[in-house]
């Protein structure tokens, strides 16, 4: 059991701080899902927002950096198993929904904090309880899981098609090629 709030790992036998806010593992959540980014870029990107002194890291202490900085996003637990459950979650997408109820659970208005641990934004997002997100995340599931809805959630749904369904995100040539046969 962790009993405290990181604010730096050990990496290669040396202390390394880390941007522990919620806000900079958004950042990463953010970048790692960028169409535009190979996975090299990715991990960089991700480096470069976790470690804020990442030039005093040697570049051979990088996948041990990539890989504590999972551990970090994970709540102080290894990388979990990689499954293929469906996507239910979209943190830029969705923000403006799970910010409200993460709110009410922690008492204050979190985007007014100058900082908020990422384990304590994420143990009040655990517990955000009955919501419109918690029911778009509901809608999705059954959705991806093939479930036929209610007609309350099939009326719940078009309405709120534009909440529950992901957007989709092009690559920068992929947008280029939708203007080109005028779709986008």
């Amino acid at each position: 059991m962790i009993f405290d709030l990181p604010t730096s790992v050990t990496i290669g036998g040396n202390d390394h701080q880390i941007r522990s806010d919620y806000r900079a593992v958004l950042d990463i959540c953010t970048a790692l899902t960028d169409p535009d980014l190979s996975d090299q870029e990715k991990a960089i990107v991700m480096l470069d927002i976790f470690y804020p002194n990442l030039s005093d890291m040697p570049p051979e202490h990088y996948e041990e950096a990539v890989k504590k900085c999972f551990w970090f996003i994970n709540c102080g637990e290894d990388e979990p198993a990689q499954h293929s459950a469906p996507k239910l979650v979209d943190w830029e997408q969705d923000f403006k929904y799970i910010v409200a109820p993460v709110n009410r659970v922690v008492g204050t208005e979190i985007r007014a904090l100058e900082y908020l641990h990422w384990w304590s934004f994420i143990s009040a997002y655990y517990e955000i309880g009955d919501c419109t997100f918690a029911q778009i995340v509901r809608i999705r599931d059954m959705l991806a899981r093939g479930k036929p809805l209610d007609k309350v959630e099939r009326e719940w749904y078009e309405k709120n098609r534009h909440l529950v369904d992901l957007k989709v995100t092009y690559t920068e040539a992929e947008n280029e090629l939708l203007k080109m046969w005028g779709g986008a």
